[in-house]
């Protein structure tokens, strides 16, 4: 049913810690998917009756792990209308049969989605999904078809030499054009860090996206990325030989790095704001008709104002979990 994408394997690292789990009583409801860890965040959660599903929320945004089929499709058809209506990604018959951006990576990840609770739709009227991550941990990408990135980058290299970190790939991020601010992103973040600490995550990667596939277009924001943002060398990954593309950077000195700034894609400011890092080289997908760079977030390495912020919003904090 699906071109299956060229496996990549992480280091099968330590076991979750699973400390939520002495904070369930022996009555925990059934929750459909593969996120149940949401559901320990603590007693309060049971006892102020908040959804298990649920990560944060910034006023009308709630930041939640999908459970159910139908909450993955709406996400999916977020996901088209954004990839495929408003920018140019090129559908195959069953994408445009059905309306949802889809793959085989669907039914193996977690997805992450901000809902706004001043908007609905359907005839539900269920609260409006207006952004989407989507996240592949390294023991469900181990189990299964490895990561989507890996068609992309190689990844090899770090994966090895950090062995012991938990990993996750995080992608298809999307939100729709009324939401593309800070405060979605700050959600989506928020989310992100509850996430992180309910699965004993280290790392998220994953791709991020300038649009069009002339990297030529973009050689100015790439150049920045390559000057500033380089990981250490045991976190460098590149693009892959046989379908990537080597950039010829500019030098640092010809670059007029606020007015490129202003330039990046959102999604990639936003990760320059907590100190990720950018790999080498790029890969142009055609089928999205996106340049796309490979995105590397140390958790622990974040700049200390946003750990405490996150920590502040969702309760929750590495160092204790």
């Amino acid at each position: 049913m699906f071109d299956l994408k060229p496996r990549e394997l992480a280091p099968v690292h330590r076991r979750p810690k699973r400390w939520y789990e002495q904070l369930l009583p022996s009555s925990t409801p059934q929750i459909i998917g593969s996120s149940t860890a949401a559901i320990g965040r603590s007693k309060q959660v049971q006892l102020e009756q908040k959804d298990p599903a649920s990560l944060a929320r910034i006023g009308a945004l709630e930041v939640r792990l999908a459970q159910t089929a139908s909450e993955v499709r709406r996400a999916q058809r977020l996901r088209y209308a954004v990839f495929y209506e408003e920018m140019s990604a090129i559908p195959d018959a069953r994408v445009a049969r059905t309306k949802r951006d889809a793959d085989e990576f669907d039914p193996i990840c977690d997805h992450i989605i901000v809902v706004d609770h001043d908007e609905t739709e359907g005839l539900s009227n269920r609260p409006k999904i207006v952004g989407t991550y989507r996240a592949l941990r390294a023991d469900v990408a181990n189990a299964c078809n490895g990561f989507y990135s890996a068609a992309e980058f190689d990844l090899k290299s770090m994966l090895a030499k950090n062995w012991q970190h938990g990993f996750c790939e995080v992608g298809r991020s999307c939100v729709l054009p009324k939401y593309r601010d800070r405060r979605t992103m700050e959600a989506l973040w928020i989310g992100l860090w509850a996430y992180a600490v309910l699965y004993d995550i280290d790392v998220y990667f994953g791709v991020a996206s300038f649009e069009g596939t002339d990297p030529q277009a973009h050689i100015d924001g790439l150049s920045l990325l390559h000057h500033t943002a380089k990981p250490p060398e045991k976190w460098g990954v590149s693009a892959r030989p046989d379908v990537g593309v080597s950039v010829e950077y500019k030098p640092a000195e010809t670059l007029n790095q606020r007015e490129i700034v202003k330039s990046l894609p959102p999604l990639i400011k936003g990760y320059l704001r907590i100190g990720a890092f950018v790999g080498d080289g790029a890969f142009v997908d055609h089928q999205f008709g996106t340049t796309d760079v490979m995105i590397v977030t140390l958790l622990d390495q974040m700049p200390e104002r946003y750990k405490q912020h996150f920590v502040h919003a969702t309760g929750l904090d590495r160092k204790n979990s």
